[in-house]
């Protein structure tokens, strides 16, 4: 998709102020899916204008004058950031993202910010302050989360592609409830200078596209060092290496499937033979694996988020930052300045709070440690067998939005099979494969810095849709 609009484009066919204008009335046509928390039109019209100029001129990468929005807990200057929680309700921040940063200097038009579960934390989309984003097909549905906006978006034709932000799933959830493409990089490829912190040790920044090929493209974009991230790696691979792997295909890969694998609901499990034997029609060798159990990996990620999450938000007491209230002591202003977190923040706090005191951190915090380090080795022992493992990314389809607000589906039933892939801070992606119902999304995981064999095995996955 991305490589027609650019053909286009370049050709003078259209122009990119049109691409801008076409995006922003879609958003305004289709406000009811509550995709965007902050609509930037006039940046995005100047935006297209200065990509016209370069277009014009013979410059400018594939992204040029292509619209795009980024999840609401990535900084930009000068425009609103939420992370969709009242205690950053009127924060303009003074300096911008280094994705965004990246992505602008391709070219990229912003047409805004997208609605997410409060500080990422959620996994179903309905956790934001400012109310929770719609599916744009199935509307009596959830979206997925975290970076639920992100994924209506692009979903819904409002956005080219989107930037968001995985933690435990939170790209690739949404992507696989939504039928697009998300992925998560390998932990460092992108910096997250500017991504407003969840749990340090895990947080990615994900892309979120209509087509694999596309996912590449954008990851080329924005996967750079960046000496104001001490965890960003040094590329040693290039687009030409991620379409070299897509055009070769899977034929003689081997692709690590796990037999049986538990909690999968009927309609998953029949994708999930389907995309194996289409798989091994291509050529790919498939091989019978084992990983790290769903519970133990959820258990560890909740346990170590949860903690980082209680760290990195203490900060927003309402002094130092975040909402500030009048209170008769300093502890009744802080008490109502931390009231403006939404529940499920609070209950994560909570929960990293206990896990990282005195009582706690040993028989909690401690262990979930060491149980990481266990999986991130189970995990690596797989990829001396096979080159990819392929598991659903979801165990079921988008349940109802009223059975989320009953607490009758546990965040844990929707997060648990994308946990291994972000503990051990493996590349993974969500590809939509064909269904007769609900979108069901099938999961990738490569070794770290694997995003080329990544792409390759996704694509063939990728077309069974065609």
């Amino acid at each position: 998709m991305i490589e027609s609009l650019a053909a286009r484009l370049r050709a003078g066919e259209i122009r990119a102020r049109d691409l801008a204008e076409q995006s922003l009335a879609r958003i305004a046509e289709r406000a009811e899916t509550n995709a965007f928390l902050t609509v930037t039109a006039d940046l995005a019209l100047a935006a297209a204008e200065e990509a016209d100029r370069r277009l014009a001129a013979g410059e400018g990468s594939l992204l040029c004058g292509i619209p795009a929005a980024i999840k609401d807990s990535f900084v930009i200057r000068g425009v609103r950031t939420t992370a969709a929680s009242r205690m950053l309700s009127d924060f303009v921040p003074p300096y911008s993202a280094a994705v965004w940063e990246n992505l602008a200097g391709a070219g990229t038009v912003l047409l805004g910010k997208t609605n997410m579960d409060e500080f990422a934390m959620g996994a179903a989309g309905v956790d934001s302050a400012f109310g929770a984003v719609r599916h744009p097909l199935y509307p009596d549905r959830i979206v997925g989360g975290s970076s639920s906006g992100s994924a209506a978006a692009v979903a819904d034709g409002q956005a080219v592609f989107a930037i968001g932000s995985d933690t435990g799933g939170s790209v690739r959830v949404p992507a696989s409830f939504c039928g697009v493409v998300g992925l998560k990089p390998t932990f460092g490829r992108i910096s997250r200078r500017g991504l407003i912190a969840f749990a340090s040790s895990l947080d990615t920044v994900g892309i979120v596209t209509k087509t694999v090929r596309d996912a590449a493209i954008v990851l080329d974009a924005c996967a750079a060092p960046d000496s104001g991230d001490m965890t960003s790696l040094a590329r040693t691979d290039s687009l030409e290496d991620f379409l070299r792997a897509i055009d070769g295909g899977v034929r003689g890969m081997r692709v690590g499937v796990v037999n049986n694998p538990p909690n999968l609901s009927p309609d998953v499990r029949a994708a999930y033979r389907r995309s194996a034997d289409s798989l091994a029609e291509k050529g790919a060798h498939l091989i019978d694996i084992t990983i790290p159990s769903a519970d133990d990996c959820y258990t560890a990620y909740y346990l170590i988020a949860a903690s980082e999450a209680s760290s990195n938000l203490a900060r927003y007491d309402g002094i130092r930052y975040g909402y500030a209230a009048d209170g008769a002591s300093f502890a009744e202003e802080m008490s109502r300045a931390r009231s403006a977190f939404g529940h499920e923040v609070k209950r994560r706090l909570l929960a990293g709070a206990y896990a990282l005191s005195v009582d706690g951190r040993a028989e909690y915090y401690e262990r979930a440690c060491t149980l990481r380090a266990e999986i991130t080795e189970q995990m690596a022992a797989q990829f001396a067998l096979c080159d990819v493992i392929l598991i659903p990314t979801v165990s079921d389809t988008a349940c109802r939005t009223d059975e989320i607000a009953a607490d009758a589906v546990p965040y844990r039933a929707i997060d648990s099979l994308c946990t291994a892939a972000s503990l051990s801070g493996m590349p993974a992606i969500s590809v939509p494969v064909p269904t007769d119902g609900l979108p069901i999304g099938m999961q990738l995981i490569a070794p770290r810095m694997g995003e080329a064999i990544l792409f390759a095995a996704a694509s063939a996955l990728e077309a069974e849709n065609e």
